[in-house]
């Protein structure tokens, strides 16, 4: 009988049947974030050139004439001993749109499917190339073009993430926002707890973006470094990172994050250096908000930032073992933070132009023999501490020497390894200046006054740019 009790007792059954088919799809499509981000225990794969590429972007070690074949099985030795080296579980990888939809794309893949077939996350984040560098997206149809194809092949795999852009530092607040909500609803098959949204600026702050109401539901970055401020102390730094960060810690992955790693420093004592103090600041307060840390890098040639090196046979060195130990504290995978009384640098002091103000330094904390000094603003940090030893040798690092390339007027002065090259002893004379020991009418000379001014080998004349104050 066809009364309007039945008739309603149906209407409900449809309702509750269409209800259940509605929250069934959304779960299915927006699960919910997780209660904190520490099970991305993780690490950079970069490119040589810090991913800044205009054409593709290739992490270390692999080789873009490569196939697919050869790419997976070069990145699955690498992520296999990021984990067994590091006790990593997360990578993160540079795209561009030169590096997807083309040749490399198609070997490309290799890498990012060995990493997610070992059981690692994969954050994706686009980088713009190095022809701008002005922190927005190079060209918005190629940057669409890119994304479309990357998450057509991979918004299935519930190991990939996304993050839309690293370091946004050319867009406003609402700008910033208005772009990736955008991004957010195009691509609104994938769950929105698998796009990591940037924080604003250098990815230096997620507290715009973490009450965004357009971003709900996402998980957000935020890159940390300790050459943003000249602190020695542990404390000072967690007053630096605070403001960055405060209340959002949940959602947020620190996905940049790094410090020397090859230069001798012990990480088991905070107090003193600038680097040490900064990463126990930072492994700390991951450790106590249960954050996430993708390290910078894991794998760069070249770089002094990271924490392991590729051997020939292809096999990773740690570099620092301190400085490993306290990052897996951050992770929360140490029993206790390892921490000692020792020194946390080499010794050494602050080598000063007279005329300058700026102190002699070597770029980006290179520890590459052959690296050409400069000038640069004193920071304290350990690619500007010089130890005056007795044999007349400047040593930094502990065990590199300030070194004159030759006799020639004009040429640079570097770094080697101590012992390792002639022209390595100097001495002071009364008027400040340093003469080579071997060639004692050739001064240590500063080319300028400015940042990145190059220092040299010239005659003595007693000028200004030769007079250095030592401490």
């Amino acid at each position: 009988m066809n009364t309007p009790l039945r008739r309603l007792l149906t209407g409900i059954l449809v309702l509750t049947a269409i209800l259940a088919s509605v929250v069934s799809v959304q779960s299915t499509a927006a699960p919910k974030l997780p209660k904190d981000t520490s099970a991305f225990r993780g690490v950079n794969w970069a490119d040589p050139r810090d991913n800044y590429a205009s054409d593709e972007v290739v992490p270390s070690g692999l080789d873009v004439t490569a196939d697919y074949d050869a790419t997976y099985a070069t990145a699955e030795g690498i992520i296999k001993e990021f984990r067994k080296e590091l006790r990593a579980n997360t990578v993160r990888l540079p795209i561009n749109p030169a590096s997807v939809g083309t040749d490399w794309w198609e070997s490309y893949r290799g890498a990012i499917d060995a990493a997610a077939d070992s059981g690692f996350k994969v954050i994706l984040s686009y980088w713009e190339s190095n022809s701008a560098k002005d922190g927005r997206v190079d060209d918005q149809a190629g940057w669409d073009s890119m994304w479309q194809t990357v998450i057509r092949h991979y918004a299935k795999n519930p190991k990939v993430y996304f993050e839309p852009m690293n370091e946004p530092f050319g867009y406003s607040l609402d700008a910033w926002v208005a772009l990736t909500s955008g991004w957010l609803d195009t691509h609104a098959e994938v769950p929105r707890s698998r796009m990591v949204i940037s924080g604003t600026g250098y990815n230096d702050s997620v507290i715009g973006v973490c009450h965004a109401p357009e971003l709900d539901g996402t998980l957000l970055s935020l890159h940390f470094y300790g050459f943003w401020a000249s602190d020695t102390t542990e404390q000072a730094w967690l007053d630096n990172l605070v403001p960055r960060v405060d209340g959002c810690e949940e959602r947020t992955i620190i996905d940049e994050a790094g410090a020397p790693m090859t230069i001798g420093l012990n990480y088991g004592n905070h107090e003193g250096s600038v680097s040490t103090a900064y990463m126990g600041a930072m492994t700390q307060y991951a450790w106590e908000h249960d954050m996430g840390i993708v390290y910078w890098p894991g794998l760069r040639f070249g770089d002094s930032y990271s924490l392991t090196e590729l051997t020939e046979d292809g096999q990773l060195e740690v570099t620092s073992e301190s400085g490993l130990a306290q990052l897996q504290y951050g992770w929360g995978i140490a029993k206790s933070e390892s921490l000692n009384d020792l020194p946390p640098e080499p010794p050494g002091v602050p080598v000063v132009g007279v005329e300058s103000g700026r102190c002699l330094d070597v770029p980006g904390w290179s520890t590459t023999a052959g690296t050409a000094l400069d000038l640069w603003d004193c920071n304290g940090g350990a690619n500007q501490s010089w130890n005056p030893t007795g044999d007349g040798t400047f040593t930094v690092y502990g065990d590199m020497c300030l070194t004159a390339r030759s006799t020639t007027p004009g040429d640079p002065v570097v770094i080697e390894d101590c012992g390792a090259a002639p022209l390595q002893e100097w001495t002071k004379a009364g008027d400040g200046s340093l003469a080579l020991v071997d060639a004692p009418e050739l001064c240590l000379t500063a080319a300028g006054t400015g940042n990145g001014s190059a220092v040299r080998i010239e005659a003595c004349a007693g000028a200004e740019a030769q007079r250095w104050s030592i401490g």
